[in-house]
């Protein structure tokens, strides 16, 4: 979330100075235009926090160039001249673009400082060294302007928090509670453990759904250039002598003209609706219908439902603690499940429930309809036992072993299932190309017939 300064004048004529964090511009007017009505003083404008870059010199030495971030220009130059520099230019940075780091990086770094918490070095200079040894520069900086409000001694969650764009929501979330808690290596070691697992099963699910769509998108578009236009070059030679054509032959050169003659037609019917759908998806409701009928899908859906069950037990185990604030926690292991429709079961379900009618965890869960019956079953004897918070690690190591040996099972089963498809489309076009080979049409002149290389010289 960026930051964003907000001016004023109460009533008294004072000066109001306040920051506050937003997604975006439009989103911070509209809060500070809440805070003004509520806190009754004039709202005179709303900057955000940009990067500036700068060139200055000391004396007599060779110019210096930066960049820093403030809310105003004024703001960087008074700083830089505090500091005994004479300043030659500053100007805003007007493309201050920052693609979020790949999550390879983030996992290094979370699980490099978990490390280094056991080995108790001082958090801020596990800070300071991650931030010298980052290679990647979006994440560098994070972790640099994170160490520098801590040692201002700003709230620790708020300040990972602003950093949700760069870390991901979860990660910043984890990391700042971690700041806080007793058991901040364990927090840490656990959202290394989420970050890899998320990261090893996206990369799977690739691996199970991904070649395989691209190897049939390119098988489709060879089949389709070989009907549309490579057949046909063959198949209307014989229709110039008025030979009569076998079934095969026949309907797919049918096929071909249908092809070849609303081919524009047919690539609108294909992309349209796929860019509809892709689009409709990315949205709330989308991805909402999405997440709640992709658990019914043949083979992934299952896996994809136990690894939301995982990440929940996973996240649940970081967090419990036994004592009344475990709302919190199951609202955010809910949000890091990575399925919106178990997120929403559980929110106004499961919570309602445990708040409102003090029901039990076991209870709440069963009522969602989200959980299996292992999940239901294991959770019921932590309770009776007093061990949630070992049943959900049990239970997330559990489903953790049984996806990863699942998913190279489906792997290998949507492999072959591409295999066949292509052994079956292989077969077909050579049963084409056969029957069109054997086609010898008679000589009327010779009395004989005429094999196909004589009629291919011909022309």
């Amino acid at each position: 979330m960026a930051e964003f300064r907000i001016e004023g004048m109460s009533l008294a004529g004072k000066p109001i100075i306040g920051i506050l964090d937003a997604e975006n511009l439009k989103v911070a007017k509209e809060k500070a235009k809440l805070l003004a009505t509520q806190k009754r003083f004039k709202l005179n404008s709303v900057r955000p926090r940009q990067t500036y870059l700068y060139r200055v010199r000391r004396g007599e030495e060779k110019p210096i160039a930066g960049e820093q971030k403030a809310f105003s220009k004024e703001e960087v130059k008074e700083a830089l001249e505090k500091m005994g520099f004479k300043v030659l230019r500053v100007n805003r940075k007007f493309l201050d673009f920052r693609p979020k780091p790949p999550s390879t990086e983030i996992v290094t770094f979370v699980r490099v400082t978990a490390d280094l918490i056991r080995q108790k070095l001082p958090f801020n200079e596990i800070m300071v060294l991650m931030a010298n040894d980052i290679g990647n520069k979006t994440l560098r900086d994070a972790v640099k302007e994170i160490n520098a409000e801590l040692r201002q001694g700003k709230d620790s969650e708020k300040v990972f928090l602003k950093q949700e764009n760069v870390l991901g929501k979860f990660t910043a979330h984890m990391l700042g509670l971690a700041s806080k808690s007793g058991n901040m290596a364990e927090i840490y070691d656990s959202t290394a453990k989420f970050l890899e697992r998320n990261a090893q099963f996206r990369k799977d699910l690739k691996s199970a759904l991904i070649m395989p769509i691209v190897t049939l998108i390119i098988l489709f578009g060879a089949v389709l250039y070989y009907v549309g236009y490579i057949f046909p070059a063959t198949a209307k030679l014989f229709l110039k002598f008025k030979i009569p054509l076998p079934p095969m032959t026949s309907a797919t050169l049918k096929m071909s003209n249908f092809i070849t003659e609303n081919i524009l037609l047919l690539l609108i019917l294909a992309i349209v609706p796929t860019v509809a759908a892709m689009r409709f998806f990315a949205t709330e409701r989308g991805r909402f219908i999405l997440d709640k009928y992709i658990w019914r899908v043949p083979v992934i859906g299952t896996l994809l439902h136990k690894t939301s069950i995982e990440i929940f037990c996973r996240v649940f185990y970081a967090l419990y603690s036994g004592s009344g604030e475990n709302i919190d926690v199951i609202k955010m292991a809910a949000e890091a499940c990575g399925n919106k429709y178990m997120e929403y079961q559980i929110k106004t379900i499961a919570i309602p429930m445990m708040v409102e009618k003090g029901a039990g965890i076991t209870d709440a869960f069963e009522a969602t309809g989200v959980f299996t019956k292992t999940a239901i079953s294991r959770f019921h004897s932590g309770a009776e036992t007093g061990t949630v918070k070992t049943t959900a690690l049990q239970l997330a190591e559990y489903y953790e072993k049984e996806t990863t040996y699942k998913m190279r099972n489906a792997i290998d089963f949507i492999q072959l299932i591409i295999s066949m498809i292509i052994m079956v489309v292989l077969t077909a076009l050579t049963v084409v190309s056969s029957e069109t080979a054997t086609i010898r049409p008679k000589n009327p002149a010779a009395g004989g017939f005429l094999s196909l290389g004589d009629i291919l010289h011909l022309f």
